[in-house]
């Protein structure tokens, strides 16, 4: 065999037609006549039967040695006749599968799997041979083209549900708004004909985004290892499939790539599969990538490269059985590149000759692969021409008569395509989980217990740093006085929940320490290098365990991956902080296409916390906003209808209709709850909170136990408790706000002796809308002006979302006023002057009682 660059496989006789070259020029050492990468290239087309492997670069000489021993010992591709009577067989059904559907529905979009209808044979060898190596849970990730083919003949879904989705007539249960039938999930659990054991596969919804699922499968994968103690990944693993150009092109799948192999990431290797139609919707690989191949970004994790041609189904079984025995016997990522084609365009109802006229000639001339298999094997002796026939019509009968029982079917039902079921979470006795929230309090030996260990060091002879000696000597000091600033607050309520068993990730930049000092999770020994502690996990004997893991510099990947390990199971704490707020932006579409839509698309429910840095503090343009208007932008509820207020636990109700939950805590205290909430609901909404950078530290933002004992409750709304609200009929001015510009006007009313003439509520839940709360409000103060306050920009933060629902409340009685920022393109000024200036004029506004006069 020869190797050129890594690749085995190829005869040395195939060398002068393949490169019109003497063959010596290559084995001889001679300085070759063509550019090292025209050769590869050149290899890689002319590569027919045979298999191509990229490894040179893997700097591991065992890993590197095995290699060479599946590629280079003779007779390693012998296959009995019944393993090619199986590989028929699944062909049949993945090539005769995409034919009915091309019969009964011709004008539909599907995105079929012509020309690599071998994936389907090639991801369940995948399947088959890590069930024979002790794998009994798979978590797959996918785009579109072919998911209805893995669905049925991988999955297993019944055929009549997915020909359900293609009859529009069918009425949608209201269980959401539902998705495209290419983009749904399914799980599944069922016995693996192959290896006789039980055998759970997982197909995650994806979006038409076609690699925003990567680190979604990752962060699912990496849960069901952890709730299952699978600390090797010997048990549960993820297969990826990718289109060539979404691979190359897509930022997200190097993210991804880069947390394989991170201690809180890494999923012990993944099986990527790459569907190389050698075309990304009408454009050339030419234009879509600047590397030789598209799989060439999985070289930065050292993962070996299996190219084959996909019109060789056995050099695909063989190369998919090594793929698998890689990740079993090494636990890190590889990659299989199918080299195949698009038999129709991108979808079936586009026409490729536009673009590319030469190659859809070719291909039109090509015969199926279904067809040059089954002749091989007739030529063999291996499967006769009659048996090959009612092989067909034994496939083509299970699908008539599974489209007969579709007939039959008067609703679609979108929890039938649920990926991760929670079983046994929404019901409590066999009864469906009552609509109340307990109390969210403590009792106060809980707290001083928590605030005793996260004030000191649990380990003996371990030596931290002067500095944090001071930081836990003071958070000693403010248990004894019974009271709690921000970051002694998270810390009780996590602890807490880990005496509940509820088990806490806290991941993201920098989040151990926190970005701002304020955390100090994981203790560093100042003596022993690498020497850690982690209190948390030091506060009772049989508590949950506490994962705080600083992550990559990446928000796309890390956000994604969170949100798959939130969806392993409800009953677990799960949060991602932004280093600074607007760093959200960069994992926009995994916000957009995940958190936002994820229940209503796919009925899908998930606790996953946003902890978002947010305020206005002259910090400039970058570090100031977490972009509020986006998220409140995005809430479900309608700011023109006051819903029931008379409804038995409206609060409650509330938060079950609508698709997230966005707060901006004003105290500690109100932090601590809003957490525990989290848990305690009997349901999962994703949980947006501003949290804040200045009141860390701010004196006047604490807590005491008082407030966070037995009985206390997370406040939607915190009404004026001060003198205005004892003499409400002389307060000429309401002013509503939230998070904190509440100490900023608080301080200045103090300042113009103003505390009977204006009252300040502060609306700590934004969404869904406290509408009940903020009319008792309205109702105390009949003689008041109401505005709203904010120290965002106008055309940003909060106005546009609290203002028509304000109106909404008061039935439009009384206009609601702004006072703030102006509109802005930046979200904050550079200047410190100019960022006082902007602060004092807001503050002169909201406390001029004439100000709003000449609008009126």
């Amino acid at each position: 065999m020869l190797t050129v660059g890594g690749f085995y496989g190829l005869d040395e006789s195939d060398l002068d037609k393949v490169f019109h070259l003497p063959t010596t020029t290559f084995i001889g050492g001679q300085e070759p006549a063509l550019p090292l990468r025209e050769i590869i290239r050149r290899l890689e087309m002319a590569y027919c039967q045979h298999i191509g492997v990229e490894f040179m670069f893997i700097n591991d000489l065992e890993q590197c040695q095995w290699i060479r021993r599946k590629f280079e010992t003779p007779g390693v591709m012998q296959f009995t006749n019944e393993e090619k009577r199986t590989l028929l067989a699944r062909l049949v059904r993945s090539t005769r599968f995409e034919e009915f559907l091309q019969r009964k529905w011709s004008s539909e979009k599907r995105f079929g799997l012509e020309g690599c209808e071998v994936l389907i044979p090639a991801l369940k060898t995948i399947i088959d041979k890590s069930s024979e190596n002790g794998v009994d849970y798979v978590i797959m990730g996918m785009p579109h083209r072919g998911r209805l083919n893995v669905l049925a003949n991988v999955i297993r879904k019944e055929l009549e549900q997915i020909f359900c989705q293609f009859d529009s007539k069918l009425e949608a249960a209201d269980e959401g708004s539902g998705d495209v039938k290419y983009h749904l999930g399914m799980y599944h659990r069922r016995i693996n004909r192959v290896t006789d054991r039980n055998i759970t596969l997982s197909l995650v919804a994806n979006p038409s985004h076609l690699e925003a699922a990567d680190p979604v499968v990752m962060g699912k994968t990496k849960a069901e290892q952890f709730y299952c103690g699978d600390t090797e990944g010997k048990k549960v693993m993820s297969i990826l499939l990718h289109g060539d150009a979404a691979f190359a092109g897509q930022g997200i799948v190097y993210e991804t790539f880069h947390l394989s192999d991170l201690p809180s990431y890494t999923t012990h290797g993944t099986v990527h599969v790459v569907v190389n139609n050698q075309i990304g919707f009408t454009t050339d690989p030419r234009m879509a990538r600047s590397s030789p191949y598209p799989t060439d970004v999985a070289r930065v994790v050292n993962a070996p490269i299996f190219h084959v041609n996909s019109d060789d189904p056995e050099a695909v079984m063989y190369v998919c059985k090594v793929a698998a025995e890689w990740r079993s016997t090494f636990h890190k990522d590889v990659v299989v590149d199918l080299v195949c084609y698009r038999r129709n365009g991108h979808n079936e109802m586009d026409e490729p000759m536009f673009t590319q006229p030469l190659m859809y000639k070719q291909i039109r001339k090509q015969k199926p692969v279904l067809q040059k298999y089954a002749e091989l094997l007739v030529s063999q002796g291996v499967v006769n021409q009659p048996e090959y026939e009612e092989e067909i019509s034994k496939y083509d009968k299970i699908c008539e008569e599974a489209f007969a029982r579709s007939k039959d079917e008067k609703i679609l039902h979108i929890k039938h395509w649920l990926d991760s079921p929670w079983p046994g979470f929404f019901t409590l006795d066999g009864q469906p989980r009552s609509m109340s929230c307990p109390s969210t309090g403590l009792e106060e030996d809980v707290l001083t217990h928590i605030g005793n260990v996260a004030s000191s060091v649990p380990v003996e002879n371990f030596t931290i740093h002067g500095g944090l000696s001071r930081i836990l000597k003071t958070r000693g000091e403010m248990v004894k006085n019974r009271t709690v600033d921000w970051a002694l607050a998270e810390y009780m309520a996590f602890g807490s929940l880990l005496k509940e068993g509820i088990h806490i990730r806290l991941s993201g930049q920098d989040v151990e320490r926190g970005t701002f000092s304020h955390r100090h999770h994981v203790l560093h020994d100042q003596n022993v290098d690498k020497k850690t502690c982690i209190p948390m996990n030091h506060l009772w004997p049989n508590q949950a365990p506490y994962t705080v893991c600083n992550s990559s510099l990446s928000e796309y990947g890390v956000l994604g991956f969170e949100l798959g390990f939130a969806m392993a199971s409800p009953n677990a704490l799960v949060l991602w902080e932004a280093q600074f707020g607007d760093f959200h932006n960069t994992a926009q579409c995994i916000i957009d296409q995940f958190i936002c839509p994820g229940q209503a698309k796919w009925v899908r429910q998930n606790g996953i916390v946003l902890l978002l840095p947010h305020g206005m503090e002259g910090m400039g343009p970058e570090h100031s906003s977490a972009r509020p208007e986006r998220f409140l932008q995005m809430c479900n509820d309608d700011p023109d209808v006051l819903p029931d207020l008379a409804e038995a636990n409206f609060d409650i109700s509330q938060l079950y209709d609508c698709n997230w939950v966005v707060v901006n805590c004003s105290t500690p205290g109100n932090f601590f709850h809003v957490l525990r909430r989290q848990i305690l609901l009997p349901f999962r909404k994703p949980l947006i909170i501003f949290t804040p950078k200045s009141l860390l530290r701010h004196p006047e933002a604490r807590t005491s136990f008082d407030e966070m004992l037995p009985g206390t409750h997370f406040q939607r709304v915190i009404p004026e408790d001060g003198p205005a609200a004892q003499n409400p009929g002389n307060v000429k001015r309401l002013l509503f706000c939230t998070g904190k510009v509440y100490y900023d006007l608080t301080r200045e009313r103090k300042a113009r002796d103003m505390v009977e003439q204006v009252a300040i509520t502060r609306i700590e839940q934004l969404s869904p809308f406290p509408f009940d709360l903020l009319l008792q409000e309205v109702q105390k103060y009949p003689e008041a002006e109401l505005a709203w306050c904010q120290e965002e920009h106008k055309n940003q933060g909060y106005y546009d979302y609290v203002k028509p629902r304000l109106r909404t409340t008061i039935s439009r009685a009384k206009p609601v006023w702004y006072a703030g920022r102006d509109p802005a393109a930046a979200p904050a000024t550079g200047n410190k002057k100019t960022h006082l200036t902007e602060l004092q004029r807001l503050l002169d506004t909201a406390f001029d009682l004439d100000a709003f006069k000449k609008f009126s």
